[in-house]
């Protein structure tokens, strides 16, 4: 004992002791340089802003291998590899050219390591903080959703997006803030995730099964939303003033950021505010409920020293969020209130909503409001040629829904989810050119209802935990990586009882020995348990040519409605039913990849085929004379089903840039998806009806052009012009099934945008202008994903239009102004 207490003394100051070097240089383009650039070490906290020649420093950074981020607004970004040795200054110049495509970015989400998206085996996309700011978004999935093919989302209106990937979601989709996994309710249909869009830098999304590196809830891929870092000049206080108008809800944004940086200590802070009304198409004008509210708060401190970095997160987010349901009058189709509860409550017979109501930016007493807080840590040693990366995080997601008009400070759905979150990896030294990576993750969950009177789930408590090792081997021009992982899920509850409360006239939380008690949950217990792999590789046939494939097995545990849901969901006006048998979901997908990249083509075609296991999905419960179960008055009643599924779909994109106009880009996406059950009974009873999977995305294209003039001796600089047109194909694969889902018609919608930045005459920038058409022509159209599709109260309507409609013609302008 004691001479291995010696040996680990003697062998410490060796694992804190890093050698580093310095790297300078100018960022330019084929003339000049490219003021304000960003360089940073993708995966580390490294980074660094260039002045207004284009010259930069970025000290400390380890000795060895490492790769180099270079990006600016109007180019595409630079990844290279640069080796260094300890305690030298090595000078770089770095050229940009203006926007084409971005096959040779460092991703650091779904890959052990930091990779460039077309050496990565699995299928990864990103979009950059250029993007994101170019378009007119309500929430950050909406930004991404534009960009990304592939990724898509179920909406409950303009500021509630949840993330499908390949045509699966809730809780097959794992989002991520900065790594630290998002723990809300996100089983439910009527709210988003809980981040501050105005904050977020770069959208990773990993597409198809990564839960060999994040366990249950990966099945189908990850968004990873990323913060920036500090970028500014050592010793001096950056930021923005950020102000957004959108015309067709009114919104209302603003956002104040501020980072400074000094000798290794790195610190960030910034507060936002959002508010809108009603939104309005021609279909339906003004859409009743659909406003919000939304306030956050978000702050980081830390340091980046030669032994490694350690930074702390605090967010503070807090959104209110009106709650429609799509109520009318029946000849006029002017939106109706409801007043009135039970069988008081006349739906056909409620009053109209007046004019000054829909476009008030007061919240209605019929509202959800989401509180979520995080506190984390990252932390990353370098020990040695190894490295630890070490995250701990706590998070609180409070979700209160008020759905009682006669008792408008009574919440009906009132939860509270306390989460402990932990990830752990060792990155091995290389060792024969194998780089290992061996890793822990998971979590501890506890959630409670509180002064509620809805309970559609029970109290749980949740412990996850799973093991990894992921493996990567260079030999030439191949790439091979995979890896294997084990996870646990323990999922407990006690009886739960619900009895009427005298107090508020509705029901309540109760025990047993309580009078007119309702044993709504029985006590339950289990474990859950399963093995994650991935193999696959690249193959970089030649300079311009990568070939990729990946096939991984992913695993998910059953969440907590499909087990142990018997209640009403209010905001979704749905009353869910679970099954306490279900089985883990088990899926095997395969993905094939082509990539040509030159410097005026970029061509990528991906396709996936992916079977499921025990698919858990949702069916309307019918008695035996075929007819719907209503349980509750005016909600429709779901019971979880389980069979077997499968997926197979494409995704394509081609970027070209001509040669003889460099300042001109012409960007196209194509994404399909097609998701069959495989329930042999259920076909066999139902027939075509039942032959699709709920939820399935229809083929959507995106076509872009765009041009950037060229940079001149002005004081404008990035200035920008684009037309897009975004298509979505008539969906006629559907789960037709108890009238669940109906056909939707095709559509076609344009867009048109400006922009320009306003520099000093050194170059600083001063002002950054983004203006952006959406839906130029006011097409009347409904996405398949848009639950308000489905908000019909009568089977016929004067004017032949059921549901509510997606928003119309939107003119979005924004502003920043960087000090």
């Amino acid at each position: 004992m004691k001479q291995a207490l010696l040996l680990l003394l003697l062998l410490f100051p060796q694992w804190l002791w890093a050698q580093t070097a310095t790297l300078t240089g100018t960022v330019r383009d084929t003339k000049q340089g490219v003021p304000f650039a960003s360089v940073a070490v993708p995966g580390t906290t490294l980074g660094t802003t260039a002045d207004a020649n284009g010259r930069f420093t970025l000290a400390e950074v380890p000795a060895g291998t490492v790769q180099l981020q270079v990006s600016a607004v109007g180019y595409t970004t630079v990844s290279r590899a640069e080796t260094l040795q300890d305690g030298q200054r090595k000078e770089l110049d770095i050229t940009l050219t203006a926007t084409a495509a971005e096959l040779t970015e460092v991703v650091v989400t779904g890959v052990s390591r930091a990779t460039e998206i077309r050496r990565s085996p699995v299928p990864i996309a990103a979009l950059g903080r250029r993007e994101i700011s170019l378009n007119a978004n309500t929430n950050v999935i909406d930004a991404a959703v534009r960009g990304i093919p592939g990724l898509t989302a179920v909406t409950t209106g303009p500021n509630v997006s949840k993330p499908f990937i390949r045509g699966l979601g809730y809780n097959r989709v794992l989002t991520m803030y900065n790594g630290l996994r998002q723990e809300g309710q996100q089983w439910g249909d009527e709210h988003g995730v809980e981040v501050d869009g105005y904050d977020i830098e770069r959208v990773e999304v990993v597409k198809g099964p990564a839960s060999l590196l994040y366990g249950s809830d990966a099945v189908a891929g990850v968004v990873n939303l990323l913060p920036g870092l500090p970028s500014g000049p050592q010793g001096r206080l950056k930021g923005e003033v950020l102000s957004e108008y959108q015309s067709n809800n009114g919104l209302i944004g603003n956002s104040l950021g501020l980072n400074y940086q000094k000798n290794g200590f790195q610190t960030s802070l910034r507060g936002s505010h959002r508010l809108a009304h009603d939104y309005r198409n021609r279909v339906d004008g003004l859409v009743y409920n659909t406003g919000f509210r939304e306030q956050t708060l978000t702050g980081m401190a830390g340091v980046s020293k030669a032994w490694g970095s350690s930074h702390w997160y605090l967010t503070l987010y807090d959104n209110q969020q009106e709650i429609p349901d799509g109520s009318r009058d029946s000849l006029s189709r002017r939106f109706t209130r409801q007043v009135a509860e039970g069988d008081a409550d006349d739906i056909k017979n409620r009053p109209l909503v007046s004019e000054k109501e829909l476009q008030s930016y007061a919240i209605g007493p019929l509202h959800q409001r989401i509180r979520h807080y995080r506190v984390f840590t990252r932390s990353q040693f370098r020990l040695g040629a190894g490295e630890l990366h070490l995250l701990l995080g706590a998070q609180q997601n409070n979700r209160e829904e008020y759905n009682h008009p006669t008792a408008p400070e009574q919440p009906g759905l009132a939860l509270r989810l306390n989460t402990y979150t932990y990830d752990l990896r060792y990155h091995l030294p290389a060792w024969q050119g194998f780089e290992a990576t061996l890793g822990s993750n998971g979590m501890g969950q506890q959630n409670r209802h509180r002064n509620a009177t809805d309970f559609p789930i029970p109290n749980y408590d949740l412990l996850d935990a799973g093991g990894f090792l992921l493996l990567k081997k260079p030999l030439g021009k191949l790439e091979l990586s995979g890896g294997l992982r084990y996870d646990s899920r323990w999922v407990s509850w006690q009886d739960f009882y619900v009895a009427p409360n005298a107090a508020t006239g509705f029901d309540g939380a109760a025990t047993a020995t309580t009078p007119e008690a309702n044993l709504q949950f029985p006590a339950f217990r289990r474990r859950y348990q399963g093995v994650s792999a991935s193999l696959g590789g690249s193959y970089a046939a030649s300079s311009q040519l990568t070939l990729r494939a990946n096939l991984a097995r992913g695993y998910r545990a059953p969440n907590i409605p499909e087990i142990g849901s018997n209640g009403l969901d209010p905001g979704a006006h749905i009353v869910y039913l679970g099954n306490r048998d279900f089985q883990p979901e088990f899926s095997w997908q395969q993905d094939l990849g082509v990539l040509w990249h030159q410097p005026t083509l970029d061509v990528q075609v991906e396709v996936f085929h992916n079977y499921l296991q025990n698919f858990i999905y949702q069916a309307r419960l019918l008695d035996e004379a075929g007819q719907p179960v209503v349980i509750v008055p005016g909600n429709t009643t779901y019971q979880f089903q389980q069979s077997a599924a499968r997926l197979y779909g494409l995704e394509a994109s081609l970027n070209w840039r001509p040669a003889a106009l460099p300042w001109l880009a012409f960007n196209n996406s194509l994404s399909f998806v097609n998701g069959l059950n495989e329930d042999a009974r259920l076909l066999e009873q139902q027939g075509r009806d039942a032959r699709y999977l709920p939820l399935i995305p229809p083929l959507r294209t995106r076509s872009e052009l765009r041009a950037t003039l060229p940079a001149r001796a002005s004081r404008l600089s990035g200035t920008y012009l684009r037309a897009t047109l975004d298509g979505s194909a008539r969906q006629t694969r559907y789960y037709a099934l108890d009238n669940t889902e109906t056909a939707t018609p095709g559509y076609a919608l344009l867009g048109l945008g400006a922009g320009t930045t306003w520099t000093s005459a050194t170059g600083q920038p001063l002002l950054q202008l983004f203006v952006q058409v959406d839906n130029v022509l006011d097409t009347a159209y409904q996405a398949h994903l848009n639950r308000l599709k489905y908000f019909e109260y009568y089977a016929g309507s004067p004017n032949g239009r059921s549901g509510i409609y997606n928003p119309g013609r939107n003119v979005s302008v924004k502003v920043v102004v960087p000090f």
